[in-house]
């Protein structure tokens, strides 16, 4: 492996192949290094896949692509033990094309999307680790692997290996990240006739649904469960920040399990069987967390960049966008020759001024605030709950006797003036 590249991008996830698809397409060569079998067998997400940022690479890509359901309906539950408050929002306006976001199957979406790189002329390996990143003169100019004779070279290598990046910390882009700055997601794929899932969650056809699950779901932990329809499968989850698990001393698989025995939960996956086990490290730490991205030859995208939206679960339409952003980048390098760190900064320029930076900007310090204050999941979610129990229950009690009984089980002056600052700070942090 002694050819020398254009680009060499490590890790085939959605960041990755949307560099290597970008660059290929643009007369760029490009090696795309994957450490799985194939494209997908060790990528793991919730299961939605978001429209425009897709298509902003491959116009018109539902149309081919591998896809399970497009999503009709996104519904919200907050849980206590034996209550649910749900609200959520069903259009049908999402049914129609262009639609809005997908559930997938990340292996037989990420296989079908490196093909499309493939197509365009990228070169794909699997089953290749990389161990170190090949720097000379301070300038990264390419990858030693755990092949025989398996240095390869290229004016520019992006990083695309995913959360707690190795092969960016050994450049000292950062540092090894805190428990708190990342969240552990396990999930199972249950298989669920059709028929039984459309009539379980009220979906005609081809319509997907969305439950997002708050609470109780993680005995109070910061984090959130999710339940999503496939087409003959159901995908249900539960990430938390790595620091909670430890703190209250959970094993990942029992969450998990609690989650699909809630009794809120339970009858949605009543006679699925279980199909497939994942576990996966996710970026948490949000702005904050956000390693150099840029150097002398090597540009970082996706989860490597700890680009994930926690407040609203969103990291494979970050990752995808930034992929895009560095193949735009290493084209513009290409043509002037120059893979400086000053070039490649456009890169970074990009991402910040777009959605990407804005959002991550916007929910900087909610994640560590939400983890500072375990109120808002173990007390407010369960206050919420009991407190719309109390005015749809029909007692012959007033509703001026009902919203009286609701505020004082907030509890005394203290507490009340607690909780007026909690949701002062929440509003703070998500505004």
């Amino acid at each position: 492996m002694s050819e020398k590249f254009d680009c060499i991008v490590v890790g085939a996830g959605p960041a990755g192949i949307a560099c290597a698809y970008e660059v290929a397409k643009g007369g760029g060569k490009v090696l795309l290094i994957e450490r799985g079998e194939y494209p997908g067998s060790k990528n793991v997400m919730g299961g939605v896949l978001y429209r425009k940022m897709m298509e902003d690479i491959i116009p018109g890509f539902y149309k081919d692509a591998p896809l399970e359901r497009p999503i009709a309906e996104q519904r919200f539950m907050m849980v206590d033990k034996e209550s649910a408050l749900t609200f959520g929002y069903k259009g049908l306006e999402w049914m129609q094309e262009p639609y809005n976001n997908f559930t997938v199957l990340r292996a037989k979406f990420d296989q079908w999307f490196a093909a499309k790189a493939v197509e365009q002329g990228a070169l794909l390996i699997n089953e290749t680790v990389v161990l170190e990143c090949i720097v000379e003169d301070g300038k990264v100019i390419g990858v030693k692997t755990d092949r025989p004779d398996g240095e390869v070279y290229a004016d520019v290598v992006v990083l695309a290996d995913g959360v707690n990046s190795l092969l960016a910390k050994s450049l000292g882009f950062h540092k090894e990240f805190k428990p708190d700055e990342v969240a552990l997601a396990t999930m199972e794929i249950l298989k669920l006739d059709r028929k039984i899932i459309e009539d379980r969650f009220n979906l005609e056809g081809d319509q997907g649904c969305t439950i997002e699950i708050f609470g109780d779901a993680t005995k109070g932990i910061l984090g959130t469960g999710f339940l999503y329809t496939n087409k003959d499968s159901l995908s249900i989850g539960v990430g938390t920040l790595l620091s909670g698990l430890i703190k209250h001393k959970i094993k990942p698989y029992e969450l998990l399990e609690y989650v699909k025995n809630h009794p809120m939960i339970r009858p949605y996956i009543q006679g699925s069987e279980p199909q497939e086990y994942l576990a996966h490290l996710i970026p948490e730490g949000g702005y904050h967390s956000m390693p150099k991205v840029v150097g002398h030859g090597v540009i970082v995208v996706g989860d490597a960049a700890q680009l994930v939206n926690a407040i609203h679960r969103e990291g494979s339409n970050l990752a995808m966008t930034s992929g895009r952003f560095a193949a735009e980048t290493v084209l513009l390098a290409k043509e002037a020759e120059d893979f400086s760190e000053n070039m490649l900064d456009s890169y970074r320029s990009k991402l910040m001024n777009s959605f990407v930076g804005q959002d991550m900007k916007k929910y900087k310090d909610a994640t560590h605030h939400f983890d500072k204050f375990p109120q808002y999941f173990d007390q407010y979610i369960p206050m919420v709950n009991k407190a719309a129990s109390q005015m749809f229950t029909v007692d012959g009690s007033s509703k001026w006797e009902k919203q009286k009984k609701i505020w004082k089980g907030i509890g005394g002056a203290r507490e009340k003036i607690r909780f007026a600052k909690d949701m002062y700070r929440a509003w703070r942090v998500m505004k």
